[in-house]
């Protein structure tokens, strides 16, 4: 995996993070001070549930050569009780029967972000 660097774009809050060569901007939004110039950092956070579910979902179903036609999932992250409560919604579309749907939901689960959010995760910061 690339390394992802973040640092201080042109707005109060503003980052500009860089992958590799991609380039992209967070902020947050108005109402809390910034100039809403991209996603929060926690939008990010639900865009990575969100996308890897449709990537784990686009490769199991073409592996068994399942007609699924496209996946929209939707993540909304919302805070209570000091937890993080992560809401998931799929919306399949193809000719898939029943099994295949349920099996699609199990399979949405082993996604590797959704393995490493509900996983134990340990951060070590240091100052260069």
């Amino acid at each position: 995996m690339r390394a992802v660097r973040s640092h201080f774009g042109v707005g109060v809050f503003e980052q500009v993070v860089e992958v590799g060569s991609d380039q992209f901007i967070s902020d947050i939004d108005s109402s809390k001070g910034g100039d809403g110039a991209g996603p929060s950092p926690h939008e990010y956070l639900a865009a990575s549930l969100a996308t890897c579910t449709g990537m784990t979902l686009a490769m199991y179903s073409k592996r068994k050569a399942w007609d699924l036609q496209d996946a929209v999932v939707t993540v909304d992250i919302e805070r209570s009780d000091e937890v993080e409560k992560f809401k998931r919604t799929i919306e399949l579309f193809g000719n898939l029967d029943t099994e295949q749907r349920e099996r699609l939901l199990e399979i949405a689960n082993k996604c590797p972000v959704h393995k490493a959010l509900a996983g134990k995760i340990e951060i070590q910061t240091s100052l260069n």
